[in-house]
């Protein structure tokens, strides 16, 4: 007996229970754990998704003047160690390769965690004249960071990202790009992921290890923990000291670059993943969605009418496949209609098409909209002739939909406190984001993050100027920060 759309649902924890996330990662098979140790293997439709988001993003990158590249997986302990706060901060989720076969290495080789050191050492050579400068690199790779607790997308040993190292003539330059990159990820996290994000600037304590500044887009979840999305670091110096990164400039003179350090993980893909879900599953954003709309044949029971749908499902397709639009068909015969339905619902496929022998006969076919929260939601006959027009406006329309309620989840889950006990009652309670007046001290803030768990999201770069009080200690405050539980 095939099981009724309840039964499946029922099968799946409720959105706002515990297992929802692995159990939805899972069964939408997205990715799938390995035997290595707090790693996953990226599945087909999981890959597609992130291969979908690379190319958005490689895109814009390019169209910025950035290039890509690829650089070793090894970095030399030497190296390493060049740089002391960047080694400091990483020492404890670094892993080290010891042995090439049966002989012990004379020197240990990091498995790479970040690439400045790396880069710093080519761009030492590459570098020579004001005339070399600036250097746009990009490199898409995975890094390892030996994590203690793992969750599929949002924190693995292994991960896949983009990082983009650049060095400048100026430390204006520098910044300038800094910028550049943030706004890069914001327009790509909200434009494209339809999540909204606040960009800001991170405190000394929670900044990148040998930065000297670090900004971030943070996004809020439903369950009112935050998630650090992106970031972009101003490296100064520090890394141009370290490696000598030095050039002659147009006076003669021979100065040090400015660096610069930038990425995105497939941490996104779990924001992806908890911000539009719901009971039923994923709901993808149309513009990464791996397929944007599936054709569900309905069969019927005279065997002679099955061909005819074949070919009227074949044909949609092959029209919508060039009208540019990422379309599949569910051609198996052995499910019933309503097991495909919660099986491509969980999937989160943008939009249903469902195409029985009325429809063929009519030449129409039936449009259902994943992001309709209505146990029965609306289905809309759309004419052969107007579906390829008919489904891109409907995919703009959903895009549109998931970020307004996202944004619209962010505000009611958004509170201004003017003390140390309102904030802690927050986090303790429903959670979300906190906006609240702080002194600027590293004591304050420890204060906070070992009180409450709560740590400085960021500094928001829109926060208006505003004269308070800390919520420690009481001391003057002129803008508030984002507080927040993180992932």
């Amino acid at each position: 007996m095939v099981a009724p759309r309840k039964e499946l649902v029922e099968a799946i924890p409720r959105r706002d229970e515990e297992g929802w996330y692995p159990t939805v990662v899972a069964r939408a098979e997205l990715a799938d754990y390995s035997p290595v140790r707090g790693c996953m293997v990226i599945r087909p439709y999981g890959y597609t998704l992130w291969e979908n988001m690379q190319a958005r993003l490689d895109a814009r990158f390019k169209a910025t003047g950035h290039k890509n590249a690829y650089f070793p997986l090894f970095v030399p302990e030497s190296l390493l160690l060049k740089e002391a706060e960047h080694v400091e901060g990483f020492a404890p989720e670094v892993a080290w390769v010891t042995h090439a076969g049966q002989e012990e290495l004379e020197e240990r080789l990091a498995i790479r965690p970040t690439s400045e050191t790396i880069f710093g050492v080519m761009y030492s050579k590459w570098v020579q004249s004001w005339r070399d400068l600036p250097l746009l690199v990009n490199q898409w790779c995975s890094v390892v960071r030996w994590e203690k607790r793992t969750t599929p997308f949002l924190r693995t040993t292994e991960f896949l990202w983009q990082e983009g190292h650049t060095a400048h003539r100026t430390a204006d330059e520098a910044q300038a790009e800094t910028m550049q990159m943030l706004e890069v990820y914001r327009d790509f996290v909200e434009s494209d992921l339809a999540i909204p994000v606040v960009p800001g600037r991170k405190s000394e304590a929670e900044k990148f290890p040998g930065a000297d500044a670090t900004y971030t887009i943070e996004a809020l979840m439903p369950d009112g923990r935050a998630l650090q999305s992106g970031t972009s670091h101003n490296l100064g110096q520090n890394f141009a000291k370290a490696f000598d990164i030095s050039f002659q400039d147009m006076d003669g003179e021979r100065r040090l670059a400015w660096t610069t350090s930038w990425g995105l993980s497939t941490r996104t893909v779990g924001a992806l993943i908890m911000v539009h879900g719901d009971d039923g599953g994923l709901i993808m954003p149309p513009v990464v969605a791996p397929t944007q709309a599936v054709i569900l044949p309905i069969w019927g029971r005279k065997p002679e009418e099955r061909p005819v749908i074949r070919d009227a499902a074949d044909r949609l397709r092959r029209e919508l496949l060039d009208a540019g639009l990422r379309v599949e068909v569910d051609w198996s015969e052995e499910k019933q209609i309503g097991w495909k339905h919660n099986e491509w619902t969980l999937k989160g496929v943008p939009i249903r098409i469902e195409l029985g022998p009325r429809d063929v006969a009519d030449e129409q076919a039936v449009l259902v909209r994943r992001d309709d929260p209505n146990p029965r939601p609306e289905k809309r006959s759309v004419a052969w002739s107007a579906l390829a027009d008919e489904l891109k406006m409907t995919l703009n329309a959903i895009q549109a939909n998931l970020f307004e309620r996202a944004a619209a989840l962010r505000t009611t889950k958004t509170t201004s406190v003017e003390s140390f006990e309102e904030l802690s009652a927050i986090v303790e309670g429903p959670r979300g984001f906190i906006n609240a007046h702080w002194c600027g001290s590293a004591e304050c803030e420890a204060t906070v993050k070992t009180q409450t768990g709560a740590t400085i999201r960021c500094l928001p770069l829109n926060a208006p100027a505003e004269d308070g009080r800390c919520i420690v200690d009481g001391r003057p405050s002129t803008a508030r920060v984002l507080f927040a539980r993180a992932y």
